[in-house]
């Protein structure tokens, strides 16, 4: 049995982290409570985001936190990062856990009620749902869902999820009670004057949110 927790699963995001960086973004982010942190940068080649990716993993090394790799399988495996998460239009899911292996967690994003119980639980872990609201950070995202299309793709889907799109600490309770297992952020932390204290802020929310 796999475990992971989805409560705060931080996306980085290499031009919001330009000040400090991804490393030291994510470094701070997961001491303030984030539990995910994914490698996600379109624009670089293989071998940069294994640099990048070893970089990230050496930082996390002892905090608990997962690192998930974005859509380059290749990357993933040579980084021993701890999962991969593809979209629709990435690898399919079926190749990407015959490339991985049964052990690495593989998460897939999900925009319709139809993808979201189309989801294979022998071979996904879990589902990215979103976006929830609109975005910049992913210019050419599905229509945004809003809370009411969250809470309908999570019941259509028989894996946990984790709800992303424009989602910041106000918008934590909602999405629990959506009934997603927590939120992936973006710019609510890369960027941020002092990411530590952003991330604490939204798992502080999800502490009340749970209690």
């Amino acid at each position: 049995m796999k475990r992971f927790d989805l409560s705060l699963y931080l996306v980085l995001d290499r031009d919001l982290c330009a000040g400090i960086g991804m490393v030291e973004t994510a470094r701070a982010a997961v001491s303030g409570g984030a539990t995910i942190v994914q490698l996600r940068d379109k624009q670089a080649g293989t071998a940069s985001l294994v640099d990048t990716g070893r970089a990230l993993k050496a930082a996390l090394t002892g905090t608990g936190a997962l690192l998930i790799v974005n859509d380059d399988v290749e990357a993933a495996m040579a980084i021993g990062a701890d999962g991969l998460h593809v979209g629709q239009n990435d690898m399919h899911a079926r190749n990407a856990r015959e490339r991985i292996g049964p052990s690495m967690i593989l998460g897939l994003s999900v925009e319709t009620e139809e993808l979201a119980a189309a989801v294979d639980p022998a071979i996904i872990d879990y589902a990215g749902i979103g976006p929830v609201f609109a975005t910049s950070t992913k210019p050419d995202h599905e229509p945004p869902i809003g809370i009411d299309g969250l809470a309908t793709l999570v019941k259509a889907c028989p894996v946990p999820a984790v709800a992303i799109g424009g989602l910041k600490a106000n918008h934590t309770g909602p999405v629990l009670a959506a009934g997603a297992k927590g939120l992936a952020v973006v710019s609510a932390i890369c960027g941020m004057p002092d990411p530590r204290q952003a991330a604490a802020g939204i798992a502080e929310a999800i502490r009340k949110a749970r209690t």
